[in-house]
């Protein structure tokens, strides 16, 4: 087996997709590791999860600094002196620069909860029921400066029912992007999905 790739993940919250990850990760065969948790809230549940699972963690508060680029700056620090190959975002709560962005480009996976390009943004559950969706699911994506925009790595869908109030159906998406963004992030990591003009090209299966 190759060299497993380095992580690193940022997290705003909880960090359940980033449970999922962690839990992907325990696998000898899985090409990925993660070696650090970052994130911009101290109160971020996911610290301690991370912490238990001896995952090396930082807090870099953006309300600390005078501006994005100076937030970013000691992001990008802390994640080079990891020696960080791939970014995974799990419920990171910042939209992030240009020059951040292109800096990580085609190394920055984000996990949205629709079937991307439709329903970006907040409050997604409760605008795919008001629009009448039969169906709705879950994207991983690589970053571009546009929110929730960027080539699309994997998709999982997720069928809506008509008795669904939002908290349900996020509660069933929720429970495929626990599955999805693991498959995805080994994509990326085995090489098996790589960009060619703003489209990922699947190569081959993983092992």
């Amino acid at each position: 087996m190759t060299e497993r790739k380095r992580v690193g993940v940022l997290i705003s919250g909880r960090g359940s997709n980033m449970s999922a990850l962690i839990e992907a990760c325990k696998k000898p065969s899985y090409p990925a590791e993660i070696i650090l948790v970052i994130s911009n809230r101290s109160e971020a549940a996911g610290l301690d999860i991370a912490a238990v699972a001896g995952i090396a963690t930082r807090v870099i508060d953006h309300r600390k600094y005078p501006s994005r680029e100076a937030f970013e700056a000691d992001l990008d620090a802390a994640l080079r002196a990891a020696k960080v190959d791939i970014i995974c975002m799990a419920g990171f709560m910042r939209l992030l620069t240009k020059g951040f962005v292109e800096a990580w480009r085609d190394r920055q996976l984000n996990i949205h909860p629709s079937l991307l390009p439709a329903f970006k943004g907040l409050d997604t559950h409760e605008r795919v029921i008001a629009a009448g969706m039969k169906i709705s699911g879950c994207t991983v994506h690589f970053v571009r400066t546009e929110m929730d925009a960027g080539p699309i790595i994997a998709q999982a869908k997720i069928p809506v029912l008509p008795e669904d109030s939002p908290g349900d159906l996020a509660a069933r998406v929720l429970e495929a992007e626990h599955k999805l963004y693991p498959q995805a992030l080994k994509l990326v990591a085995s090489g098996s999905a790589r960009v060619e003009g703003e489209r990922v090209i699947h190569d081959r299966s993983p092992d």
